[in-house]
């Protein structure tokens, strides 16, 4: 499956967010989208899932333009995304088991045993075991987020997303979390996009690196050279951390 987005346009009013941004998303490999906040990241991804429409440009996936689907062939095609909200979006009045049996309900005509398999072992991929009946005000801000990615797991998606998943952990739990990013990858053999304004994070986890500036990508490549690119933008926003980072064996 391939990921191609070609001269993305979009504007709320009077500010410009994209501004002919072009990026291919590089199959079976986590990239990972940087940038300050306000660049655009956000809406960026809501447009790859068709959640926000461009004013102009293409999103292909395998050739298609999402932009042109109509809503069955998108309700179908979301089916091959799984989607990591910032603040886990979990539904309050539902327990576990059933926000992460939410997708499977929805989409497939499983029985209730299958269902219940099937929630067990996403819950069991992102180290969860026998919290099904909790509610979400009853879990930290971390388990939230895992409970969020085994229901974005659910359906074993082609390409996962996740919007900014450390945002307001600790330290350890922001690692935690990394390291389950990197196991979905492999598990689901999955193309990961995540959006993340955390430099740390998105040098443990990425392969490759694009940099949204001004509504357009300014640089991309691995975490080495993204470290080594001398364009002002990219040495602007690393410098807080650069006599910190230490490059791992990604990249």
């Amino acid at each position: 499956m391939s990921l191609v987005l070609k001269n993305l346009q979009k504007a709320f009013g009077p500010q410009k967010v994209l501004q002919g941004l072009d990026l291919e998303i590089p199959l079976g490999k986590i990239t990972v989208i940087i940038g300050g906040s306000g660049s655009g990241k956000s809406v960026l991804l809501k447009h790859i899932v068709g959640l926000l429409k461009p004013d102009s440009g293409q999103i292909l996936l395998d050739g298609v333009d999402v932009n042109a689907l109509g809503r069955e062939d998108l309700r179908t095609l979301r089916k091959k995304f799984g989607f990591l909200f910032q603040d886990a979006a979990l539904f309050d009045s539902m327990d576990v088991f059933d926000n992460v049996a939410f997708p499977i309900r929805e989409h497939t005509d499983f029985d209730e045993k299958k269902i219940a398999e099937i929630v067990k072992r996403k819950l069991e991929q992102v180290k969860l075991k026998n919290i099904e009946h909790k509610f979400p005000a009853e879990l930290s801000g971390g388990m939230r987020k895992r409970v969020g990615l085994a229901r974005a797991t659910a359906l074993d998606p082609e390409i996962v997303l996740y919007d900014e998943p450390t945002t307001g952990l600790d330290p350890i739990t922001s690692r935690a979390i990394d390291d389950l990013i990197v196991e979905t990858q492999l598990n689901l053999n999955a193309t990961s996009i995540v959006i993340s304004h955390d430099i740390h994070s998105t040098l443990r986890i990425a392969n490759i690196i694009a940099m949204l500036h001004d509504g357009k990508i300014v640089a991309k490549g691995t975490p080495k050279e993204i470290l080594d690119n001398p364009n002002p933008i990219i040495r602007s926003f690393l410098e807080p951390v650069l006599s910190q980072i230490q490059i791992g064996s990604k990249g």
